[in-house]
């Protein structure tokens, strides 16, 4: 937060889906429902979980960013101590214990997390608890503390089969633990097919860049990707993640693996297992960016299990190094300490990015575009929160009709916008190079420039009017705009 305030001079999100959690949230809150567009109910959210408990908080205490942050910072708080309990069963040992709980909070992807308004701390929570719950051979609480993580992060759907196959299978035990995980998930793919015609929430069908869910909904590619290069990229991926959390991790957690695999129990060996399943499940199943994409949010629910098994590794040195054992511990808290500093700028200057052109365009549009524009967008999140006004998604995470005609490319994307008629359009150009140009169509009024971008998709950020507004000069008729415009290759 020190790095927030000296870089971005106010307090803010690092990234711009972080606003639109807070936008489906506050309509929540508000008696609007699930839905973006009020009115128009959408599974636009992979962490449903994280945004009912952020539409608890707003209900609660008012729609501001604030409570984001507080509630992150104390579910990450909680992770610690869950951290610490499952150590401790784990190891026998109190002070590495304590030393896992100080080890996740000293996690840059966890530190990130808890002031991020992302879903990254409730993961990491219910991941570890449904860890400790299962090592304490309570099943049922597993069970539901498992649904939960997947409705958390949906990678944690990985962790089913393992905790499944972790004791003697029998039809009892299976209906233990995938009765109360399948009642959990019913309620959000029942939502997610009536509202985006898919099993999956609009955000995983217009991300998905291939792997066997990439298959299922229409994403073609080369097999060499899907299982050659794709996860080797991923797995190289994942080590320089769990590098740059804590650089000591990379040697204790081989120690910890090997000592589980030949003197540990099966109860907890194959629920480790994920740790190596991970980065190949992200790859093979449902493929978007890599492990360490933003500060690692799609990884940082393990975070907490590579602490614990980096600790079983410590608790297992040799006899040798029985006496220096405080010393590694000291060494290993150190060493984690000196990362967060590299990631405490990152994080200051991704709160001022996202600051100085989502949220600056959302006062501009506030201030400036009538109440009743609706705009298209290919950010939806910090602009639609501050103006409040309808939104057509260009990327398709909060309007699902546009994802088939994304795969036309930019000529797809003017095929519908040429239907829907926003009254103002605000994209990246870099994005859309093809209808910036259009300017029968589109004219520039206003644009913000990053002079030190690190996590905006581009360092430019256009409105334009468009030939439909109804507050143009001559607007045209909605699906009629002249001669129809054509993208060439």
């Amino acid at each position: 937060m020190i790095q927030e305030a000296r870089i971005a001079g106010a307090a803010g999100f690092p990234l711009d889906d972080s606003w639109i959690h807070l936008h489906f949230a506050r309509n929540l809150a508000e008696g609007l429902g699930f839905s973006y567009n009020p009115g128009h109910p959408v599974a636009g959210s992979t962490a449903p979980l994280w945004t009912l408990l952020l539409a608890a908080g707003f209900f609660v205490a008012g729609a501001a960013p604030w409570v984001a942050k507080v509630l992150g910072a104390l579910v990450t708080l909680g992770t610690a101590l869950v951290t610490r309990r499952l150590a401790l069963a784990l190891t026998g040992d109190a002070v590495l214990g304590v030393a896992a709980g100080f080890g996740v909070l000293l996690s840059p992807a966890l530190a990130w997390g808890a002031l991020s308004g992302m879903e990254v701390p409730l993961a990491a929570l219910l991941v570890t608890g449904t860890l400790l719950a299962h090592v304490s051979a309570r099943e049922w609480t597993t069970a539901v503390l498992l649904g939960l993580a997947v409705l958390a992060r949906p990678e944690a759907l990985l962790l089913v089969p393992l905790i499944l196959c972790s004791r003697a299978l029998s039809w009892r035990r299976a209906g233990r633990l995938l009765g109360p995980v399948a009642l959990l998930l019913a309620p959000a793919v029942a939502f997610s097919l009536a509202t985006v015609g898919a099993p999956v929430p609009a955000t995983a069908a217009a991300k998905v860049e291939g792997g066997l869910l990439g298959l299922l909904l229409g994403a073609r590619e080369p097999w060499t990707t899907t299982f050659l290069s794709r996860p080797g990229h991923f797995l190289a991926e994942w080590l320089g993640f769990v590098w740059a959390q804590q650089a000591l991790l990379l040697f204790l957690i081989p120690v910890g693996l090997v000592w589980l695999l030949l003197r540990g129990s099966r109860a907890i060996v194959w629920p480790a297992g994920v740790l190596v399943a991970h980065p190949l499940g992200m790859a093979l199943l449902a493929p978007y960016r890599g492990p360490s994409f933003q500060e690692g949010r799609y990884s940082a629910h393990l975070v907490p299990l590579l602490v614990v098994v980096a600790a079983v590794g410590l608790a297992r040195l040799p006899a040798l190094w029985e006496r220096r054992r405080a010393w590694v511990v000291a060494l290993w808290l150190v060493v984690a300490g000196f990362s967060l500093w590299p990631a405490s700028l990152r994080y200051g200057w991704a709160v001022e990015n996202i600051n100085a052109m989502q949220v600056h365009l959302g006062r501009w549009v506030s201030r400036t575009l009538p109440r009743e524009a609706r705009l298209a967008l290919n950010d939806v999140g910090a602009i639609a929160f501050i103006s409040r006004r309808e939104v057509i998604d260009l990327m398709g995470l909060v309007t699902p009709e546009i994802i088939a005609y994304r795969r036309e490319g930019e000529a797809g994307i003017l095929r519908y916008l040429e239907r829907a008629c926003p009254d103002y359009l605000i994209i990246f150009p870099a994005w859309f190079p093809r209808l910036a140009v259009l300017t029968d169509r589109f004219s520039p009024l206003y644009r913000v420039k990053l002079e030190h971008n690190t996590v905006a998709g581009a360092d430019e950020m256009v409105v334009y009017e468009t030939v439909w507004s109804r507050w143009g000069r001559e607007p045209a008729k909605c699906g009629i705009s002249g001669r129809r415009a054509t993208i060439g290759a």
